[in-house]
């Protein structure tokens, strides 16, 4: 499994990096009234993650909050509000007042797929949101158990009805990339269905489930280790990470699926203290110690400015509900 306490060290090092860094030059850690234009920010600026505390997009979170607290003067402290994937956090931040002292870690698979899956009233939306930056991209893989015999996507197709396969939590990006794969080369099987790819993991290394599409940086060591075989991974092209496994675009199937992170603010955000924020991020994703930790945690840098990522997100979950429409796929429990 990922090593996630010596990556949650890591990340802690950082921080204290950080605020050493703050006191060093004279940086307002303290309380105070908040302020907009040339004097924003005077107070800490917290920054919502809507999964708990250890996974990946925590962990981008973390890091990517101490590394613009650097460039802010201020702490960016992380607070982990888990449940609906994202969506109870989201919702919250979107309805805090648009002073730039509240941000939320946006994934793209709740305002993508997400809504394919839940009802309207539960559904998050772009228009509440400020988007400030992108930041990366996490790739999915399909992993098979050693002791499938399964080596290929051919293999899979060949067992096709007579295997078990996981299913990682309704709206998301594995279930769509998965589901739609399965639909287009006419696979079927027995569903088992967990509530993220850790649990699908550890049933594929049991061989509980013969096959589970989770993200790279959860498969990697198991992949390095040859305890899971790689089959696909969703991307548009090939990973770096693994060059020699094929994409399902390549093998001719029309599933291209990432998983996005950007920092959004709600909406209605002064032009002046959302140039201040962007300002930073874009110093925090240039830093050494961001990059370094991009590389070490196998993600792809997606750094583009928040309009791009509100224009390609737009088209992304029209793409989605196409390919859902035209499959008749349910992606709800």
């Amino acid at each position: 499994m990922k090593n996630t306490s010596f990556r949650t060290a890591l990340v802690g090092v950082t921080a204290a990096t950080s605020l050493l860094a703050l006191s060093a030059c004279g940086g307002n850690v303290g309380g105070g009234e908040s302020a907009s234009g040339e004097d924003f920010p005077t107070d800490p600026i917290t920054l919502t993650v809507g999964q708990a505390a250890g996974g990946s997009t925590d962990l981008i979170a973390r890091a990517v909050s101490d590394a613009a607290a650097v460039d802010l003067g201020v702490p960016m402290p992380v607070v982990n509000q888990p449940g609906a994937n994202g969506a109870l956090a989201t919702q919250e931040v979107a309805g805090a007042a648009p002073d730039g002292q509240n941000l939320v870690l946006l994934n793209a698979s709740l305002i993508t797929i997400t809504p394919l899956a839940v009802g309207e009233e539960e559904a998050v939306s772009l228009d509440d949101l400020e988007v400030l930056k992108g930041l990366s991209q996490d790739d999915y893989v399909m992993v098979a158990s050693s002791e499938s015999g399964f080596e290929t996507l051919e293999d899979v197709e060949g067992a096709s009805g007579s295997f078990s396969y996981g299913t990682t939590g309704v709206g998301t990006g594995s279930q769509l990339a998965q589901t739609v794969l399965f639909a287009q080369a006419d696979i079927t099987g027995t569903e088992v269905p967990f509530d993220s790819g850790s649990p699908a993991l550890t049933a594929v290394l049991g061989d509980q489930v013969q096959v589970a599409t989770v993200q790279l940086g959860e498969a990697k060591p198991q992949i390095d280790a040859g305890e899971v075989t790689p089959i696909v991974v969703f991307s548009e092209e090939r990973n770096e990470f693994l060059p020699d496994v094929p994409t399902a675009v390549e093998s001719g199937y029309d599933v291209p699926v990432s998983q996005y992170r950007a920092v959004a603010a709600p909406e209605g955000l002064p032009e002046d203290v959302k140039a201040r924020l962007v300002e930073a991020f874009d110093a925090a994703v240039q830093s050494e110690t961001y990059q370094d930790f991009n590389e070490q945690n196998l993600l792809t840098p997606w750094e583009v400015s928040g309009e791009e990522v509100e224009a390609e997100w737009t088209e992304l979950a029209e793409r989605y509900a196409q390919l859902v429409e035209e499959h008749d796929i349910s992606l709800a429990e």
